[in-house]
């Protein structure tokens, strides 16, 4: 019933099916958000085509990197504003009507159906996700930049939890991610206080890792995607499992486990060959995944 919903909105009309693109590239599969008039924020149409945009990049072996970049002059503003004063919750632009509910289980499951499906996936991923920020990413929209491996933000970018502001909790993910990223103390400020913090602020406190100038915010975020997908896509994966499995257990015998199995694996395959003849011969390498 869920996926008839989605994919009935999905198809509903040709502009909602525009407010994500989704185009792959060589080894580069690119995410586009698509709804600049709303700033971005999300639709239903948006959230359901963002997920099943993941789960075919996942599952394309050519694809070894997803890049998430936005169109317009903000990233995301999350929440529709327009969708909430008309009681719909904050994913609009729904030609079938969904709206929040009118009871608590209803709105629980309106976040359960759409937009946890995306973080779910992101979990489950094992091929590295990037994303560049341009202008305001807040609520919701921060929340999604925050799901990826790395972000890359434009130096006029500006970031906001902003859930307090509309008097709400983070429900797409933020109070997960967040302290992860910066640490409890500082996690909780940001949320509680919603105050917008700039580029240079996030990157000083490692909530993006680098900061481009605006105009170069698209090459800048291609540029580390296609510098990890020229790396062996095997390896790459698996350095992906190690860590975020290493944050979620305090083992350390765990942890080496599996980098010891993982070690065994790509030692044996053609891509640690190639390699090595490649630093002995000063060439760039040229990995195949084999």
């Amino acid at each position: 019933m869920e996926s008839r919903v989605c994919l009935e909105s999905v198809n509903s009309r040709e502009e909602q099916n525009s407010h994500l693109l989704y185009q792959k590239e060589g080894f580069i599969a690119r995410i586009i958000l698509n709804r600049p008039e709303k700033y971005n924020a999300f639709s239903l149409p948006m959230i359901c085509k963002w997920s099943e945009a993941l789960q075919d990049a996942q599952e394309d072996p050519s694809i070894r990197v997803i890049v998430l970049t936005a169109n317009g002059k903000a990233f995301s503003a999350g929440g529709d504003i327009d969708a909430m004063i008309e009681g719909k919750g904050f994913i609009g632009g729904d030609d079938q009507g969904e709206t929040w509910g009118d009871k608590a289980i209803d709105r629980k499951r309106s976040l359960t159906n759409h937009i946890h499906k995306i973080a779910l996936t992101l979990e489950a991923m094992d091929k590295p996700v990037i994303c560049g920020i341009n202008g305001m990413a807040i609520g919701a929209g921060l929340d999604m930049a925050l799901m990826c491996d790395i972000r890359v933000a434009a130096d006029d970018a500006q970031l906001s939890a902003g859930y307090v502001n509309a008097g709400i909790v983070p429900g797409d993910g933020g109070a997960f991610y967040m302290p992860r990223l910066v640490g409890v103390a500082k996690a909780l400020e940001i949320l509680w206080t919603g105050e917008f913090i700039s580029a240079s602020e996030a990157e000083k406190i490692g909530m993006v890792n680098k900061v481009v100038p605006a105009l170069e915010l698209e090459q800048a975020t291609l540029e580390m995607a296609r510098k990890i997908a020229d790396s062996p896509p095997v390896c790459v994966q698996m350095i992906k499992r190690a860590v975020y499995s290493a944050q979620r257990t305090n083992d350390l015998r765990t942890a080496l486990d599996l980098i010891s199995s993982q070690m065994a694996i790509v030692s044996e395959m053609a891509d640690h060959k190639e390699g090595i003849n490649a630093l002995k011969e000063k060439r760039k390498p040229i990995f195949t995944g084999q």
